[in-house]
């Protein structure tokens, strides 16, 4: 076939690859042959790609990147890509060198098709990078299930073209100020690296106030490098080494006592590229969460940090230590909405726990707390042959009433979601006094339930703590409605910068940073220069 008629082939595939409203009928080959060649490559480059089809259909084929008056957008492109770093995206997959190759050899209509295809599949790989995050973290880990937020490539392309390129590409990234945080935090680790890093580690398994020798230095000059203590010349495990030991245990998750035992040396002794590897997670994680959108009021359960917190124009008005779940049932990632709560709950036992933890005990004739329910009405147990059944078909629901033992508390906080996962008060209160909290079955119980409620509730009632212990004192099972529903996010966040510019970490108690981190890294996420 010629080389004509194969090229005026593949633009009338494109063309019938594109989404329509209407049916549309092919060129005839007087038409086809009308279209030029510029238009022919920009067709036969889009064809793979109905967006892209779709998009440059609708402007007759014609380039939007390789046009002289295009400069400016060019330019955005090609400063954006060149500091996709900054954002600890994986640079060498957008492939910048060839793109300004192929803007460079644009010097024939066929070659300018080519190369405006390219730069439109390559912003858009980076937008959506950028924005919404380059991983794929349900693919990777199970447990995850956070809807990232990628933008329709059509109206990425059509925004685009009526903005401001260089405004356009600036406001990609979130623009939070926890995410900002993030990406200084970021260049001041690399700037240590390269300088060092944070020296020698400390070598001993523990040191304590009084002690003196190498170790000691060791651990002063570690904590002089990440900022937590002033310029000293001491070797001695004195008052101002012990306080920089408590600020250094508080931005670390471990019990803040000034006693450097094993926890915290570990800690101390982490790299600088782990740190850096935790602050670019942490960036890709902030991305997930990146919907464009202003919330007046959040909901925030962080997984690694065991506590939720309530948002109020970006700032924490609420906050309350939680027990998330074990380490084999693990706490999911997702996002909702919050709509109610219910006070004085009654808990219906989740199924799998049901045959894990209940049905084996009542089918061997063991007593029960719960009660057998059918079609939502109690049954009795002593009228049951419970020797027609299985763990697996055993055809009653179990249910908790309501009262002072309840595995719910006295009121449970809900965003309907397939996960049955929940906020909720527990009678187990002794938990929230440990470092680590993970002993659910995978719902957030909270150490302040009540102080929550009446936050809830004291935008839409002037009496919020009457109105919860009135129905409260009922005993009856009440469901009271959020008048405007809360999102709530539950992430697993193991690093983020407070406002004052000090670096907070938690452990990766469930192991899933380590999972993502080296996902990012097979990605080509490196630190450009690593030291200990």
């Amino acid at each position: 076939m010629p080389l004509r008629i194969a090229r005026l082939s593949l633009v009338a595939a494109a063309l019938a690859l594109a989404p329509v409203a209407v049916t549309l009928v092919a060129p005839a080959p007087a038409e086809a042959q009308a279209f030029s060649t510029l238009r022919q490559s920009i067709a036969e480059a889009a064809a793979a790609d109905e967006a892209l089809v779709a998009f440059y259909r609708d402007r007759d084929f014609e380039p939007v990147w390789t046009v002289s008056e295009a400069a400016d957008r060019r330019a955005a492109l090609i400063r954006a890509l060149e500091e996709a770093g900054n954002h600890g995206l994986p640079v060498a997959s957008y492939g910048i060198e060839g793109l300004r190759a192929a803007f460079r050899a644009a010097t024939n209509p066929w070659a300018r098709g080519q190369a405006d295809v390219m730069a439109s599949r390559i912003f858009l790989q980076y937008a959506q990078d950028v924005h919404g995050g380059f991983l794929d973290p349900s693919a990777i880990i199970p447990d995850i299930f956070q809807d990232q937020p990628h933008r329709d490539p059509y109206a990425l392309m059509t925004e685009f073209l009526d903005s401001n390129p260089h405004r356009f590409m600036a406001d990609l990234p979130p623009q939070s100020p926890g995410y900002v945080r993030l990406m200084r935090m970021k260049f001041e680790l690399e700037e240590l690296a390269a300088n060092g890093g944070y020296g020698p580690t400390v070598q001993a398994g523990s040191l304590r106030p009084g002690d003196t020798g190498p170790a000691v230095v060791q651990l002063r000059n570690r904590l002089m490098r990440m900022g937590y203590l002033e310029r000293s010349a001491t070797a001695e495990y004195d008052s101002r080494l012990q306080a920089a030991v408590v600020a250094f245990q508080a931005s670390n998750g471990i019990s803040a006592d000034g006693i450097a035992g094993a926890d915290t040396i570990a800690a101390v002794n982490r790299s600088v590229e782990d740190h850096w590897n935790e602050v670019v997670l942490a960036m890709e994680r902030h991305r997930w969460l990146n919907d464009g959108q202003v919330h007046d009021r959040l909901i925030f359960v962080n997984l690694t940090d065991f506590r939720t917190r309530v948002i109020d124009d970006g700032e924490v008005t609420f906050e309350t230590r939680s027990v998330i779940g074990a380490r084999d049932r693990q706490t999911p990632e997702f996002s909702d909405e919050m709509e109610h709560m219910v006070i004085n709950p009654s808990w219906w036992v989740p199924r799998s726990i049901a045959m894990r933890s209940y049905i084996p005990n009542i089918l061997a004739g063991g007593g029960t707390y719960l009660q057998l329910m059918a079609n939502g009405r109690p049954v009795n147990p002593a009228s049951v042959d419970m020797s027609r059944y299985t763990v697996s078909n055993f055809p009653f629901d179990l249910r908790q009433p309501p009262g002072p033992r309840n595995a719910l508390g006295t009121v449970k906080f809900m965003f309907p979601n397939r996960h049955a996962i929940y906020l909720h008060d527990t009678p187990e209160q002794h938990l929230m006094d440990r470092e680590v909290r993970a002993y659910s079955s995978g719902c957030i119980r909270l150490a302040d339930p009540h102080e929550f409620a009446y936050h809830l509730l004291a935008r839409q009632t002037d009496d919020p703590v009457g109105l919860f212990q009135g129905i409260l004192a009922t005993g009856n099972e009440t469901q009271v409605d959020l008048e405007t529903y809360i999102p709530v996010h539950l992430v697993y966040w193991t690093a983020w910068v407070e406002s004052d510019g000090r670096l907070q970490t938690r452990a990766d108690i469930y192991g899933r940073n380590a999972i993502l981190s080296r996902a990012i890294q097979q990605a080509g996420v490196v630190m450009p220069e690593a030291s200990s």
